[in-house]
């Protein structure tokens, strides 16, 4: 699932419309005279997943650079503007005061997005667009080759390579903060498993799904298929039981490391035996106990 932004950031949708009477089709080509349909006509492409319509409505500077993006973030920057996950279905209709509403739906959500009043100024152009029980914000379109570009959303400039680097680094920052709970849900489930049955589990295998009925050491049914197997969410975990002279207070280490550097995450993580989190970016090697605890990073 795509992570989500607040909408005075970006918004948008719509698709293989439902025309309502009244509205003018819209000619998709990038030179609708309207700004109010080039926007209409922008949102329905990132709406239906169509990279080639929408860079139609990209300025000169950025519908190269959106080109020439990778396939995955390409599709990243659509669902990131018509807030669904997969291409959708999108209807096309007017308001009382004949203001565009535009709905895109996919089979597991639905957005409608209602524009306001366009404000024309020679080559500029200003239209609110408001998320059904969400957030306004403003699209700033300019005039360029013959049609009306995207140029803005609220205060800040459309710059996609820029853009592109920030929405990287947030993902990468939600994966990692993922793994840390997957590690601290991991810890919990252990200590479950030596509640049930004395002692620590030999795996993380041990902990897996069982069949109704079947719960055992063997198979506990504490963690996911994936968490079982050691992998989830571009990381691979390892787990390791420490022995001690008191098998009553034995004690387990976890780790967790990227599966690709740089694109699945750029921490490595490790769980020591007192609890702590250690994290450092090792460039793909496995995390220590001499790396700083999570708490400290935090905190600087």
């Amino acid at each position: 699932m795509i992570r989500r932004f607040n909408f005075a950031c970006l918004v948008a949708g719509l698709a293989g419309c439902a025309l309502a009477a009244g509205m003018p089709t819209h000619a998709q080509d990038g030179h609708e005279t309207d700004p109010a349909a080039s926007l209409s006509s922008a949102l329905t492409a990132a709406c239906r997943g169509n990279e080639t319509q929408f860079a139609n409505y990209l300025t000169a500077d950025n519908a190269p650079a959106f080109r020439a993006l990778p396939k995955d973030q390409r599709s990243d920057l659509l669902k990131r503007f018509s807030l669904i996950d997969e291409p959708g279905k999108p209807l096309l209709s007017a308001d009382a005061q004949n203001h565009v509403v535009l709905r895109c739906e996919d089979p597991g959500r639905s957005v409608e997005f209602r524009f306001g009043e366009a404000r024309v100024r020679e080559n500029l152009a200003f239209i609110p667009v408001t998320v059904v029980d969400s957030q306004q914000a403003q699209f700033g379109l300019v005039r360029e080759s013959g049609g009306w570009r995207i140029l803005s959303l609220g205060l800040v400039l459309l710059d996609i390579p820029e853009l592109s680097k920030q929405w990287a680094e947030q993902d990468l920052a939600a994966r990692e903060d993922a793994i840390v709970a997957a590690l601290q849900g991991l810890t919990e489930a252990i200590g479950r498993y030596k509640r049930a049955f004395g002692k620590l589990p030999d795996s993380l295998a041990r902990m897996g799904p069982a069949d109704p009925g079947q719960i055992s050491p063997e198979q506990a049914s504490l963690v996911s298929k994936e968490l079982a197997a050691g992998a989830a969410g571009g990381y691979h975990f390892r787990y390791r039981a420490i022995s001690t002279a008191d098998p009553n207070n034995q004690t387990f280490e976890l780790a967790a490391t990227p599966d690709d550097y740089g694109k699945t995450g750029r921490k490595s993580f490790l769980e020591d035996g007192a609890g702590r989190i250690h994290a450092a970016d090792k460039h793909g090697a496995a995390a220590t106990t001499d790396d700083p605890p999570l708490e400290s990073e935090n905190t600087q």
